[in-house]
């Protein structure tokens, strides 16, 4: 009996070991399915070659092109103000802006004029005796006569006398009109620095003035964007105005965007040291004129954005940007509808767009779809096409 407690482990074991055996030897065999590949799904854009016009972007404050500072060029009291004469306030060329008393200008007038009418007499005088010295000469004289028997040196005298006096009349005439200060073109008033009833002096600053016949604006480009634009380089011999490319500029003002059309002119005469910059200018003309209604004017200090026209560039393929791995190639689908990668020519990448001047032929489908892994020959499917 105790023989067989001890067998007892040893047979169960055995037990366990043969029911495990048939359970291994009698389950099912699993069933053979074949492996099917997951296509991906993506956005294509199609490719078309055209001609395209390169724009450049650029940003500046406006400024007028002519500004001036008004100043006397004669001293005394301001005893008359035009209406006009204040911050903002537009005039006309030749408009009267200040008056300064004229009086003491005046009484130098009739002074200066009295002054001429005796050197005319004096000359006079002096020109008769000359005559009847001359006379008493020919008719008494031998051999040659001296100079100042014939009254030679008191006409030449009494000649720069006239002269000199002739001179002071015009100046005081010409100081009587400068007590009038008027306007040199048609324009505004910035600042004013006096008023009626002030003392001013030559040279003391009256108002800072500017016109208003043009304006302008001053855009830095960077030296990779100079490739795109034509611009006036402003060549020794050569005007350079008016024949550069043409520019919109675009401001925001109570609410809106308003829209101005404007044309480089001019590029500054030197690059910026520290930027290496070129700063164009672009002229707008007529900035204050009603030219549409609700447009506000296109004022002095107004901070604008700019878009130049560029040069045109001829069979390019504009696509998106995504479009464009990070590696520079792109993604092309083949006829078969499998990805072949694509070595490209980029002239310009935009914030949405890039430019491919090379690498591309028109009716081409070009991937649009972030793809995480991609191999050559990938099998895709397009959306929209098929089933």
């Amino acid at each position: 009996m105790k023989r067989v407690w001890k067998l007892l482990p040893i047979l169960i074991l055995l037990v366990a070991a043969g029911a495990a055996s048939t359970l291994v030897l009698t389950k099912p065999k699993p069933e053979k399915r074949e492996f099917e590949a997951v296509v991906p799904v993506i956005d294509v854009h199609t490719v078309e070659l055209t001609d395209h016009r390169l724009t450049v972007m650029s940003q500046g404050t406006v400024s007028p092109r002519t500004e001036s500072v008004l100043v006397p060029e004669v001293a005394g009291r301001v005893i008359e103000v035009s209406p006009s004469f204040a911050p903002g306030g537009f005039f006309e060329a030749g408009e009267l802006l200040l008056r300064i008393d004229p009086h003491d200008y005046r009484q130098a007038l009739v002074g200066a004029q009295s002054n001429e009418a005796r050197a005319r007499l004096r000359l006079a005088q002096v020109e008769a005796e000359a005559e009847l010295a001359r006379e008493e000469w020919e008719e008494l004289g031998d051999g040659e006569a001296n100079p100042l028997t014939l009254f030679e040196p008191q006409l030449a005298e009494a000649r720069a006398a006239l002269a000199a006096a002739i001179a002071g009349v015009e100046q005081a005439r010409t100081n009587v009109g400068r007590t009038e200060l008027r306007a040199p073109y048609a324009g505004r008033v910035q600042t004013k620095q006096v008023d009626l009833g002030q003392v001013v002096a030559p040279g003391t600053p009256l108002a800072t003035i500017y016109a208003v016949d043009l304006a302008e604006v001053r855009l830095p480009l960077p030296d990779d964007e100079l490739a795109y634009v034509d611009l006036p380089l402003g060549y020794r011999g050569e005007s350079g105005s008016g024949d550069g490319p043409s520019a919109i500029l675009r401001a925001e003002f109570a609410g809106a965007v308003h829209e101005w059309r404007g044309r480089i002119v001019r590029t500054e005469g030197m690059i910026d040291p520290v930027s290496r910059m070129v700063h164009t200018v672009v002229q707008v003309e007529d900035p204050y004129g009603r030219s549409e209604p609700g447009r506000p004017p296109l004022a002095a200090g107004m901070f604008v954005e700019a878009e130049i026209d560029g040069r045109t560039i001829e069979n390019v393929a504009v696509i998106p940007r995504a479009a464009v791995r990070p590696d520079g190639r792109i993604l092309v689908v083949d006829a078969e509808g499998r990805l072949r990668f694509r070595e490209v020519d980029v002239l310009r990448a935009l914030k949405e767009t890039v430019i491919v001047e090379h690498g591309l032929q028109a009716g081409e489908r070009v991937c649009t779809t972030p793809l995480s892994s991609v191999v050559e020959g990938m099998k895709v499917a397009v959306r929209g096409e098929g089933a």
